[in-house]
């Protein structure tokens, strides 16, 4: 035991004698920090949630590989009739040509630009020529040509609804501008580009597609990283100026968090990671988390201060008798943070990992750059020890002392009908999660995406692979004939829209083949393939018509569709109980393989694995920190008392979720790890206390509960006051999820506060018989809870310091006296 005071003492001299020279390397390891922060990069990329050896992974690359991106097209929606006529079916084809000369755009369709197939018969080929060549000569004319455009069944519900008159406007967009910055200033072009049409025109413009959701999103996870740092920092430190009423309590732990701050943006430029919707997140945490630290420092080192009036002394103590329990409480934060990097989501893995690390960062940070500081700051005055005395805070936790007392089983009773409730809720959570979760259900996303939904059966990617295993197997009438019935059946789901593959060639093949009569739009019988498909053989590359769809040998086709957002559990029963039964009827006995994938199974697929691992995560910080608190405390029976009061606002948590239909999801299920940890310093400072008050009081429970009701409870409101204003701040997101996670996460703190006030001590009072060993001394001795605390066991060696009439200390001679 006696080792563990000697090396804290210890290091209290190093501290208080190097300061200087450590504070210059915070400032050097903060400069090489803030160097590297500046390469920091949002990220453009798809969320990772799939890991890369996933077999459907696996498949998604390869179709990427083979076919390129599903998710790279940007939709533009119009519904209005006004649209069909001549001079603003100009106006669309003017924008249309506008942003098919922006750079990284690939291809425009829309109905102006729309092709048809016509045959030429001396070449035995198809040619596709443009029906609308320029602004039509009269209205007859314009008319007649639109009649032809429509006629083109290829196009109708896949551009064209007929039924409204809905069309579409598609850009294709460069793989390589999709995955980087660049896709934001493309996107603001497009929609720049459709703005002037708007004015130029009247007709509203809808847009959907995941280029440009995700380009939206990372505008706002760049704004909002911004907003709630600067938003965290002002409640903080508005919260420490009530609390402190002087400005050093103020500046110098914004200065330490800031300096963690710089540390966390370096540490993502280090290991080369983005700043995801997730890792935006962690700067405005760490301020919320890391303030507590330089409240119970500093509140200890003035408390210090008022007791002896010597400064050295009281910044010694307060890093001999409070550093070990707030290294340790920073590191079961840190564990419910640092248990994500157990996953194999590459988002979480990031996330935990520099959130871990930057949080145990700011327990070196606090407690070098705290005690250094005010060891150069004059002594504290009248005004800045005010903060130790709160009538009215002591009028509650007397109330709350009564009720341990006197009313347990009220206390017991309310517990277990919260819990039976909260159980009850918790079996009402659906996990449930959309391709555009994040944004609020009134946001123009959303409303734009309800447009194509309703119009053309949705805008999110859903491909299909058929292998054929042999060469040219794609046009064999046969197979044709397979993929027809099974495009047939694809097409009769409202939730998917028209499939688009070779068959659909084939098809619009034979209508040009009878000179584009709609009514020939069908597969070729066994006859006319005879002299149909010899002039798709006389295709090439350069026409682009199988670039997209089959592969160079004609083994591989793909079939692409757009199917709704309707969320997790509808999807995955889309694609399991409907489109893959399908599958196995329709291509029974034969050899053709079929794979369902594109980004939308994947998604679904990444959410399930995404919540498997949080549970685990979850699961995997109990145990951790449960081994923590055995090391602390040496006895079962506290280990036990510890955790329950923790548990039980979880489960009040996802009761609550069950009962508002708060569904499971990754930034749902991503609170109960992160509150855990925290959560349970309440228990550490309490029972910690507690324990020492038991060997001063003669091992009499009831008082050694009363007085660390009154000394440590004032500690955990005012630090969980912090925590809940520093994340109820995420409920003024964009974000749902961010919203979810800054409601929830707040709700469940508070909850715990008060189980870890009421709860807690009334376990032990009715658990613990207060017997322990004078001769035991578990790690857990080590704490001194830094409020209102009285006379210490342990002093720092008054030799070492020469202390002057008016309570400094003399500069010529510390370091030598303290090294003595």
């Amino acid at each position: 035991m006696w080792s563990y005071f000697d090396m804290w003492t210890k290091l209290a001299h190093i501290i208080i004698k190097f300061r200087l020279l450590l504070v210059l390397l915070l400032v050097a390891i903060t400069a090489f920090m803030g160097y590297h922060a500046q390469n920091a990069e949002m990220s453009y990329d798809f969320a990772k949630t799939v890991p890369s050896d996933d077999p459907d992974m696996v498949i998604f690359q390869q179709f990427k590989q083979q076919f390129g991106e599903d998710g790279n097209l940007v939709a533009l929606g119009i519904k209005d009739s006004s649209v069909y006529t001549p001079e603003n079916f100009e106006k669309l084809r003017e924008l249309s040509l506008v942003i098919a000369d922006l750079e990284g755009v690939n291809d425009v369709l829309s109905l102006p630009l729309v092709q048809r197939l016509e045959k030429d018969t001396a070449e035995r080929k198809f040619v596709l020529k443009q029906i609308f060549q320029g602004p039509a000569e009269s209205k007859a004319a314009f008319d007649s040509l639109l009649q032809v455009a429509f006629d083109q069944r290829f196009y109708s519900g896949r551009l064209i609804n007929e039924e409204n008159g809905a069309t579409l406007v598609l850009v294709s967009i460069n793989r390589e501008v999709v995955n980087s910055p660049k896709r934001l200033e493309l996107t603001q072009k497009i929609v720049d580009a459709g703005t002037a049409f708007e004015s130029d025109t009247d007709i509203q413009l809808h847009y959907a597609g995941l280029p440009f959701v995700r380009s939206v999103v990372a505008g706002k996870v760049r704004n909002e990283m911004q907003i709630f740092l600067f938003l965290s920092i002002a409640v903080t430190a508005l919260i420490l100026f009530l609390f402190f009423r002087t400005w050093d309590a103020v500046v110098f732990p914004i200065t330490v968090i800031a300096v963690v701050v710089v540390w966390v943006l370096g540490s993502l430029a280090l290991f080369d990671y983005k700043i995801t919707l997730l890792t935006g997140l962690i700067p405005p945490v760490i301020v919320v988390i890391g303030i507590p630290n330089a409240v119970y420092l500093l509140n200890k080192y003035h408390q210090e201060f008022e007791k002896h009036g010597n400064k050295i002394m009281a910044v010694s103590r307060v890093v001999r008798k409070i550093g070990l329990v707030t290294l340790i409480t920073n590191f079961t934060t840190a564990i419910g943070f640092l248990v994500l990097a157990s996953t194999d989501i590459v988002i979480l893995k990031e996330f935990g990992i520099v959130a871990g690390l930057n949080i145990m960062a700011t327990f070196l940070v606090s407690i070098i750059l705290i005690p250094a500081v005010f060891s150069w700051l004059p002594p504290p005055g009248g005004k800045q020890l005010k903060h130790l005395k709160f009538k009215s805070l002591d009028f509650a936790l007397t109330k709350m002392d009564l009720l341990i007392h006197r009313h347990r089983s009220y206390i017991y009773g309310v517990t277990l009908i919260l819990v039976v409730v909260s159980v009850l809720g918790a079996l009402k959570i659906q996990a449930i999660s959309y391709m555009v979760d994040d944004l609020p259900a009134d946001s123009e996303i959303k409303r734009d995406l309800a447009f194509f939904e309703e119009n053309f059966s949705g805008i999110m990617p859903l491909e299909i692979v058929v292998d054929t295993h042999e060469r040219r197997g794609v046009i064999d009438v046969r197979t044709l004939r397979k993929i027809d019935e099974f495009e047939a059946f694809l097409e009769s789901n409202r939730d998917i829209s028209k499939p688009v593959s070779i068959v659909s060639f084939v098809k619009a093949s034979k209508q040009a083949y009878y000179n584009n009569n709609p009514a020939r739009y069908s597969l070729p019988d066994r006859r006319e393939s005879n002299f149909i498909l010899p002039y798709m053989k006389g295709q090439n590359d350069s026409t682009g018509l199988f670039n997209s769809f089959v592969d160079s040998t004609l083994q591989k086709m793909r079939i692409s569709m757009q199917v709704a957002d309707i969320g997790s559990h509808k999807m995955d029963s889309l694609i399991n109980d409907v489109i893959q039964p399908e599958v196995d009827s329709v291509f029974a006995g034969t050899e053709l393989t079929v794979d369902i994938t594109g980004t939308s199974p994947l998604f679904i697929k990444g959410n399930k694995f995404l919540i498997k691992n949080l549970r685990m995560s979850l699961i995997l910080a109990f145990v951790l920190i449960s081994i923590i608190m055995g090391f602390l405390f040496a006895n079962v029976r506290m280990i036990l008392i510890s955790i329950i009061p923790n548990i039980i606002p979880l489960v009040i948590t996802a009761g609550i979720m069950g009962f508002a239909g708060i569904p499971l999801k990754p930034s749902t299920a991503l609170i109960f790890s992160i509150v855990f940890g925290i959560s349970v310093d309440d228990s550490i400072h309490f029972l910690a206390k507690y324990r020492q008050e038991l060997f001063a009081n003669k091992f009499f429970v009831p008082v050694a509960v009363s007085k660390s009701v009154r000394e440590t409870g004032a500690s955990m409101m005012y630090t969980s006051i912090i925590l809940f204003a520093g994340f109820v701040i995420f409920a003024g997101s964009s974000f749902g999820g961010t919203v979810a996670l800054g409601i929830l996460t707040s709700v469940t703190l508070l909850i715990a506060m008060f189980t870890n006030l009421i709860l807690l001590p009334s376990l032990l009072m009715t658990f613990d018989d207060g017997k322990r060993r004078k001769d035991s001394h578990p790690l857990i001795e080590q704490y001194d809870d830094g409020f209102y605390q009285e006379d210490e066991d342990e002093e720092i060696n008054l030799d070492l310091i020469r202390v002057e009439g008016d309570g400094s200390v003399e500069k010529s001679d510390i370091s030598d006296k303290i090294n003595s």
